[in-house]
């Protein structure tokens, strides 16, 4: 594959990754706390819905929008997604706000499973297979949005459908492996860089589609052509270190001045 192929199939792999590890953390704390088969329901129902959304959302922009309009519209989707996630990233590094914790998402999970009363319907635990449905399909609506916007933008599909399904396949099988959260990923770490990823990506194809408001409404072109996405990944990166070092002499500023107060 190209240099490009390889950004794309590692931009959707980690993107997924780790919608996938969240995932498998609800399912796990329904399974084990209310019921395996209520929650597998759950996913296989979720998963079908899922592929209904793929087919209805991939078939409209594919054949809706014009190749710069649909660059505009994906790239500031992608663009406002990546910083969602980049901001969250900077804030946690920074020390304002607290890091993600599997552990911690799966006790919350298996609590409020063991306080929610007992609903059956269908032979089905029904809180089991509820949650385990939204939390599956919320996840995976995150995924398809990924790749089908990747895909598109990038022109392949195939490639970028390969990075999300060897990320699921990777988390499925460890997590049957090991039957509990995946809180050994550095899912911070992840969540930093495909947010610089989401915005790199996002920033560049939303330029070039701006070319829908010229007189030809051709894409515009970036100088390098490909490689302008390594420029705007290493900006946004030292953008964002850039933000995390003023975070945090803000935060030992604060924590120094009542420290000072109290002395004097």
């Amino acid at each position: 594959m190209t240099g490009a192929a390889w950004g794309l199939a590692a931009a959707t792999f980690a993107a997924s990754f780790v919608e996938f590890v969240e995932a498998l953390t609800i399912v796990i704390a329904m399974g084990m706390t209310r019921s395996w088969k209520s929650a597998l329901v759950g996913v296989g129902t979720a998963i079908l819905a899922l592929v209904a959304f793929t087919a209805a959302a991939g078939y409209a922009l594919a054949t809706w929008l014009p190749e710069s309009l649909l660059q505009l519209v994906v790239g500031t989707l992608l663009l406002i997604f990546g910083l969602q996630w980049l901001r969250k990233a900077i804030l946690r590094s920074s020390g304002l706000k607290a890091l993600h914790d599997e552990d911690e998402e799966f006790k919350e999970q298996t609590a409020a499973a063991k306080s929610a009363g007992e609903v059956n319907k269908a032979g089905l635990d029904w809180f089991a297979f509820v949650v385990s449905f939204k939390g599956v399909f919320l996840e995976g609506v995150e995924v398809v949005f990924i790749v089908i916007t990747f895909g598109l933008s990038a022109k392949d599909m195939p490639v970028a459908i390969l990075g999300a399904g060897a990320a699921g396949l990777i988390v499925l099988t460890v997590g049957v492996a090991v039957r509990r959260p995946l809180a050994m990923i550095p899912e911070n770490t992840l969540k930093y860089g495909v947010g610089l990823l989401l915005a790199s990506f996002g920033t560049y194809w939303a330029v070039e589609g701006i070319g829908i408001f010229g007189a030809g409404g051709e894409s515009l072109s970036w100088p390098g052509h490909d490689w302008a996405i390594l420029a705007l990944l290493a900006t946004w990166f030292l953008l964002s270190v850039a933000l995390v070092s003023t975070f945090r002499r803000r935060t030992r500023t604060r924590e120094i001045a009542p420290t000072a107060e109290v002395n004097a």
